[in-house]
């Protein structure tokens, strides 16, 4: 009986090649993927120390001005209420390991100016507020 030849296409670019068909099928089997779990990890025995409470300053933009320095969150939405735009402002929040000023993004300083504009709307007009 005659060998039967088969197109084997899996080749590295070169072309497809005639090759006998027991050289395809006489493959041997993949393994099965080896799978490690990973370590457990030992619980903390130290308590994480309390956050301190966030500290910001708000800059105005056009006279470099600092309308809350070193503010706390309250202080800081009552000064955001007099604000036209969120592009008039620069916020910052103090982070405490490198210790300097981070820029808030964009996002997060236009969510504020949004915040703050809900509670200036709510106390103008209790009726708006939500129910507690």
């Amino acid at each position: 009986m005659g060998t039967t030849w088969v197109l084997h296409t899996e080749t590295k670019g070169t072309g497809a090649n005639m090759v006998p068909l027991e050289r395809i099928t006489k493959h041997p089997p993949t393994p099965a993927p080896l799978v490690v779990a990973p370590k457990r990890r030992t619980p903390r025995k130290e308590t994480p120390k309390p956050r301190a409470r966030r500290r910001f300053r708000v800059l105005d933009v056009m006279t470099r001005q600092h309308l809350v320095e070193n503010g706390n969150a309250r202080e800081t939405m009552e000064a955001l209420e007099t604000v036209r735009s969120v592009v008039d402002v620069n916020i910052y929040i103090w982070d405490e390991e490198p210790e300097r000023w981070l820029l808030l993004p964009f996002s997060e300083q236009r969510a504020m100016l949004e915040l703050a504009r809900v509670q200036r709307r709510d106390q103008r007009d209790p009726a708006l507020a939500p129910a507690a």
